[in-house]
């Protein structure tokens, strides 16, 4: 199944599941009712269906009302009419925010294009070191991905959402000086993202240290985003790398969103 299609074929099933929801006025679903769904429409990841990362994977239908899915927790999922502030269109780059960058190529470097391929390549490069703390000799300590559960509660809009158990992902964690950076990283370029993807992470490290005594100076949160495209004449791809960083006013509310600052870097090989 090509790309195109099996998006068509999520969007298909989103569908289908807000105008369930809509038919029995009750805006919340489960893991067996996507299961359901996916096979009728053969659709084969039914746990890909609510991983929703920017607005443009929903259905025009769903955008056009105005709702979003927001995760639940145990497998429960929701609609809720809160669009525009569960997604954060990324802020244009301006020209004096464009960095030139040489570098030399490592063995590793595109051998993949995941996101954790993406954050090794800026880390490597000491790129996040230049964003994060204007410093490329900086030594913050690493940790690496994982997935825990965790109990949240917080505001969107007018919307109150109670997560029971809810897994997040975590991409990547920086620690400097007192300060954690969560990392969130894509392979392309993209006009918005799910806030979520951020806050939740932030939202776990805060009840952590409150509950640990950790002592955290600050916590912020960055999206990085790489960028290849073949040049003719060059035996490379030249690469651009998007770097935003976030903070949250209010942990208690997804839409506090605030940026702190953003760059672009263009690469060039030595």
């Amino acid at each position: 199944m090509s790309r195109s299609s099996k998006v068509s074929s999520k969007k298909q099933v989103l569908q289908a599941l807000f105008e369930i929801c809509q038919q029995r006025n009750d805006w919340h679903f489960d893991n067996d009712a996507v299961k359901r769904v996916c096979a009728k429409y053969g659709f084969g990841n039914p746990f890909d269906i609510t991983k929703v990362d920017t607005a443009s994977d929903l259905p025009d239908g769903i955008r056009e009302q105005g709702f979003c899915v927001v995760h639940l927790g145990k497998g429960r999922h929701a609609f809720i009419r809160e669009l525009q502030k569960w997604y954060h269109v990324f802020e244009d780059i301006k020209e004096h925010e464009v960095i030139q960058w040489r570098y030399r190529k490592s063995l590793l470097n595109d051998l993949d294009s995941g996101e954790a391929t993406v954050l090794s390549f800026v880390y490597n490069q000491h790129i996040l070191h230049d964003f994060l703390y204007e410093d490329v000799v900086a030594s913050p300590k690493i940790y690496l991905p994982g997935r825990t559960r965790v109990d949240l509660e917080y505001k969107v809009g007018n919307e109150t959402v109670k997560a029971d158990k809810q897994q997040i992902e975590i991409d990547l964690t920086l620690e400097y000086q007192g300060t954690v950076t969560v990392l969130e990283a894509k392979s392309r370029f993209m006009k918005d993202f799910a806030v979520y993807q951020l806050f939740h992470p932030v939202k776990f490290y805060l009840q952590q240290a409150s509950k640990n005594n950790i002592p955290m100076t600050s916590i912020n949160a960055c999206y990085v985003l790489r960028q290849s495209r073949r040049i003719r004449g060059q035996e490379y791809p030249e690469t651009r790398v998007r770097l935003y960083l976030y903070c949250f006013d209010d942990p208690y509310r997804i839409d506090s969103l605030r940026l702190l600052r953003k760059a672009e870097y263009h690469l060039h090989r030595r």
